[in-house]
């Protein structure tokens, strides 16, 4: 390679080095002399470039001799990161890291060991315990959140866009267990589903159920829900009935498990690998019920008759042989905190997102009761034509567990929702905080200045640098991106608060920003962390480059790596931040809007402010 070609394969790779460094260190690397590097002169090129020296300053803090670490030192450097600092961890890290044959056999880590450790996955910023089913399931399915998609059929927007069975393959490959099917008449006596009255493509409800038949268990053994919007006329109601029977098999939940309370709700772990339908039910079908079940078209047509007191909700015939599937999921009507108190766990309301927001500002200790122990749905507006999505933290705040959002819009919404159900295996299903509960709870989602789930602590991070960040894909081949990093708490409405690095010109592939942030997090059980890299514009919006978002209680402490993610939730290998942090005792409480970075350490480099 040419000088030139190697000044083109750093504009391919996103790095902006100096006229001056990049002939130097060419000239450098170009043992021959002859103005082209050869193979092995391209290696020592690239490993030059690829070179941490803030992998290295962290080295050189712990090794006793500047030049290796021994096990005493990794050992020392594994406690502060609050892992296993046993003799038997370091061994087996130094055996599997350590490439340098006389290195290993002494039982030292070089360099370069350390830094194939610190690249690795065991250095993830994600505890590692979280990665697999670890809660318990147990539970009734109110205490859980769920992974919820609404209209999710829909590849676009909610006018025009086509209907799809690619959206249930996505959702449910992605852990989610509350799929939409809004269902309407179909030619030859044959039930489709689209969003009705509009000029959205339709597809064969028969398609659906059988793509759910194949994927419903792939990413996730826990229950699964389908949340029917059902408008259609009795007789094609009974064939959804015997479609869903036919094609589901044992699959389908048919009646109330033996040897429990067909009342309450069971757990995820009793109703492993079983689909329920999610439904209005004959008049009078739910035994025990002091409600009437109204059987409105759909879930969204039922929560906008409710609203009006002199208007009676728009009645349909339900056909009783699909009425009958409706075992733990029953849709009634929502009417008050302390009606719906009085009837069977097994009804469920569904709210607009206004609906519930009124009642999370008017009522919101009577909501987290009421979702101790009912199922709450939410779904987007009727105005959002554009399947945008709402807040979905807000409604958690409140308890609510099926959260529906428009899984094929990505965004911040989505963002916080894959981070959500990040933990416990990615199964769909996250256990609620414990003073979520408690049928007396006096949680407060607007309000946690005190009581309970507040337990304020000190989450200190400090944002090192970052690793071969992409380009925006409509840029220009020559653009050279200037990152700035976003660090984002989203939780209960005290927690809510974001702060962002400076940015750094024309360096996308190893920017350094050794910036510190303290934010103070009240009620961590229900925040998520947010990390969020942009490419600074001084004339435009800042364009998105990659996110990662996991619950605060699932952050490892210590020197990590964090790996960025794309829009769309899929992985951005090898983009990464690298960020140390740290979270204890919250001994004072600084103001939400204070940036100011913590004093020198005399063993840290200086942390600079944003």
């Amino acid at each position: 390679m040419s000088y030139e070609e190697v000044q083109t394969l750093l504009q391919m790779i996103n790095v902006d080095l100096s006229e001056q460094y990049a002939r130097s260190l060419f000239q450098k690397c170009d043992r021959s002399a002859d103005s082209r590097l050869d193979h092995e002169e391209i290696e020592i090129f690239c490993r030059e470039l690829l070179r941490r020296p803030e992998l290295d300053t962290v080295f050189l803090r712990y090794s006793a001799n500047d030049c290796v670490l021994s096990t005493v030192d990794l050992r020392d450097f594994l406690k502060d990161q609050g892992e296993d600092a046993s003799l038997l961890h370091a061994q087996s890290l130094i055996l599997t890291y350590e490439l340098n044959e006389w290195a290993q056999k002494n039982q030292f880590m070089t360099p370069n060991g350390f830094t194939m450790y610190m690249l690795s996955k065991e250095n993830c910023v994600l505890n590692p315990e979280h990665a697999r089913v670890y809660q318990d399931m147990t539970h009734p399915l109110a205490h859980y959140f769920i992974s919820s998609s609404h209209n999710t059929y829909l590849t676009k927007d909610q006018l025009t866009g086509d209907s799809s069975i690619e959206p249930y393959i996505r959702a449910l490959n992605h852990g989610c267990r509350c799929v939409e099917l809004d269902c309407w008449d179909g030619d030859k006596g044959e039930p489709v589903i689209y969003h009705g009255h509009t000029l959205t493509s339709k597809i064969p409800f028969v398609n659906v159920i059988e793509v759910i038949k194949e994927y419903a268990f792939k990413a996730s053994p826990y229950p699964l829900i389908l949340s029917l919007e059902n408008h259609c006329s009795v007789e094609q109601q009974t064939v959804m009935a015997q479609q869903l029977r036919s094609i589901l098999g044992d699959k389908l939940l048919t009646k109330p498990l033996g040897g429990l309370d067909p009342h309450s709700l069971p757990s995820p772990e009793d109703l492993k690998g079983k689909i329920l339908v999610k439904g209005k039910k004959e008049h009078g079908a739910v035994e025990g019920s002091s409600s009437t079940s109204e059987l409105s078209s759909s879930d969204e047509e039922a929560s906008r008759t409710s609203k009006k007191g002199d208007q009676k909700p728009s009645v349909s015939k339900l056909s009783p042989e699909l009425s009958e599937l409706v075992v733990y999921t029953c849709s009634v009507s929502f009417k008050s905190f302390e009606h719906a108190a009085r009837n069977p766990a097994t009804e469920l309301s569904s709210f607009s997102e206004s609906d519930a927001t009124r009642h999370i500002k008017d009522s919101g200790m009577y909501f987290v009761r009421h979702n101790s122990h009912q199922l709450s749905r939410i779904y987007p507006s009727g105005q959002r034509l554009q399947s945008s999505n709402y807040n979905p933290q807000e409604m958690w705040n409140a308890g609510c567990q099926i959260v529906a959002l428009n899984f094929q819009t990505p965004g911040e919404q989505m963002d916080l929702n894959q981070g959500r159900f990040l933990q416990n295996g990615q199964c769909g299903y996250t256990l609620k905080p414990p003073f979520m509960c408690q049928p007396g709870t006096t949680f407060n989602p607007e309000n946690v200045g005190g009581g309970p789930g507040h337990r304020p602590v000190l989450f200190t991070v400090r944002i090192i640098s970052a690793q071969q960040l992409p380009k925006p894909e409509w840029d220009k081949p020559s653009s050279i991106v200037d990152p700035q990093v976003w660090v984002e708490i989203h939780g209960a409405p005290i927690d809510n608060n974001k702060k962002k690095t400076p940015h750094i010109d024309n360096n996308g592939f190893n920017p350094q920003w050794d910036c510190t942030f303290n934010f103070t997090v009240h009620a961590p059980d229900l925040a998520l962390v947010r990390f969020m890299v942009e490419d600074h514009d001084y004339t435009s919006s800042n364009d998105f480059l990659g996110q990662y978002t996991l619950p605060f209680t699932s952050l490892r402490t210590g020197y990590r790596h964090v790996r960025l993610l794309k829009v769309d939730g899929s992985t951005l290998s090898p983009a990464s931040l690298f960020v140390h942090i740290t979270v204890g005792p919250c001994e004072s409480s600084p103001s939400k809007s204070s940036t100011k970075s913590p004093a020198r350490s005399p063993t840290k480099s200086s942390a600079k402010g944003p």
